[in-house]
């Protein structure tokens, strides 16, 4: 059996270690996370399974974290890049620095970007590639929003930790893996975007590990490795009609684009000038 080479980031804990554990069987491993003891660890575990395992200990919050592993990418070697790296980020946003502002934006939004910019010309070269996003439900969860105070003042709904920057740096992955699925759809590089809900680990202070309904890391890497199989570019782990939900989901933009075909703004607009 050929075995490939997959490189991980945010791979000492939760989904990232999940991805790793479930990959070592069938390909050799890179794994990018900020503490290298952890990393070490993992890597001694994962070796015992019989890969071979280099550890990048790099911090994807910094333009320096990100310049390692994009330097590591361009050998063209690695055919599986997994961007789990991330951080909640959940405060409102006149609290948050603005230097802890970039580095969210790094982190969650930009980071997977570069990478996936710096690991392409192998994968295209090689004519065969997969980058997977992970990215989150709360990508979608801006509409919820906008409608929450009608449910609040009817007391039905309870009003959720800020989480602006984590939210808008995940939707801003959403489309730009759709997109880029789309845009490499005929060269044999594949993109998926996985959106799980709460998942029970470290994540977020460990708060979906208190979570009963909370999926298992290990559930959402099986979900999207399974979805990978089935050709899904967008992989939402714990939704059964996923089909139907896309299907109305491209409806709904499809509505909003529309828009664009008008010389004139809309008749509400007209009349209320």
């Amino acid at each position: 059996m050929t075995r490939t080479l997959a490189l991980i980031t945010g791979a000492s804990s939760g989904i990232g270690a999940a991805y790793a554990q479930a990959l070592a069987a069938d390909h050799d491993l890179v794994l990018v996370a900020r503490r290298a003891d952890r990393l070490s660890e993992a890597a001694e575990k994962l070796r015992a399974a019989g890969a071979a395992v280099e550890v990048l200990p790099a911090d994807l919050g910094t333009l320096g974290g990100v310049s390692i592993v994009a330097d590591r990418l361009a050998a063209g070697d690695v055919r599986l890049l997994v961007n789990n790296a991330g951080a909640g980020g959940y405060a409102p946003l006149g609290d948050v620095e603005p230097s802890e502002v970039d580095r969210l934006l790094r982190l969650n939004g930009t980071a997977p970007i570069e990478l996936a910019r710096a690991a392409l010309p192998g994968m295209l070269a090689a004519g065969a590639g997969t980058i997977v996003n992970v990215a989150s439900l709360l990508a979608f969860s801006a509409g919820l929003e906008l409608r929450r105070p009608e449910a609040a003042e009817a007391g039905s709904r309870p009003k959720p930790p800020a989480r602006t920057l984590y939210a808008a740096s995940k939707a801003g992955i959403v489309a730009f893996s759709r997109l880029l699925a789309a845009e490499l759809a005929d060269t044999g590089v594949r993109v998926q975007v996985v959106c799980p809900g709460i998942v029970a680990t470290e994540f977020n202070g460990g708060r979906g590990q208190t979570i009963p309904s909370a999926m298992s890391a290990e559930g959402v890497v099986q979900a999207s490795l399974a979805g990978l199989r089935l050709g899904e570019a967008v992989c939402v782990p714990g939704l059964e009609d996923q089909v139907a939900a896309l299907d109305a989901l491209a409806a709904a933009e499809g509505a909003l684009l529309a828009g664009s075909t008008r010389p004139e703004p809309a008749s509400r607009y007209r009349e209320a000038a």
